[in-house]
């Protein structure tokens, strides 16, 4: 069953947000300001056609909180931060539909509600000439990055002005 996973409720100071999918489903997020610093170990996931996670690996499971059984079979969006734009994803699967493969950088939410960025690769998966999944490999970003693309992520969200 691909229903969403509840979140676990945050010790602390926290924001509730409620997200919008693709697929119609909503969910209600709480976002905190903690972050969770990535090892050096590559993050590896696959998913099907549909986006539901297929597999990960121990370093997925480590740094999104969930384990392996709350992941499998469950929508990669459960993901999400709210503080990615929409546009973001739209240019991702609008690569992935015309050139089999996107790149970019994103902020993920954790289980508990903490955060973690990522440069992710994503490219499709094929078999006898036909597209059956997707398969996406990331990495920690570092200090430098992370500022950028928080600003930049920010302005596409319109939460700051446009210099």
């Amino acid at each position: 069953m691909n229903y969403v996973p509840d979140m676990e409720l945050p010790n602390g100071n926290f924001e509730t947000h409620h997200l919008k999918f693709y697929d119609g489903k909503e969910r209600k997020v709480y976002v905190t300001d903690e972050e969770f610093i990535l090892t050096h170990k590559i993050i590896f996931s696959k998913t099907n056609l549909d986006g539901i996670i297929t597999s990960v690996n121990e370093p997925f499971i480590e740094a999104s909180g969930w384990s392996k059984e709350e992941l499998i079979g469950k929508p990669h969006y459960i993901l999400r931060h709210p503080h990615m734009p929409s546009v973001a994803f739209k240019d991702m699967w609008d690569s992935l539909t015309s050139e089999g493969r996107w790149s970019g950088y994103v902020k993920n939410l954790r289980k508990n509600g903490g955060y973690y960025w990522v440069h992710a690769v994503v490219q499709s998966l094929e078999r006898d000439g036909k597209v059956i999944g997707y398969q996406s490999a990331r990495k920690r970003i570092d200090e430098e990055q992370k500022r950028h693309y928080e600003a930049e992520y920010a302005r596409m969200r319109g939460d700051v002005p446009v210099a």
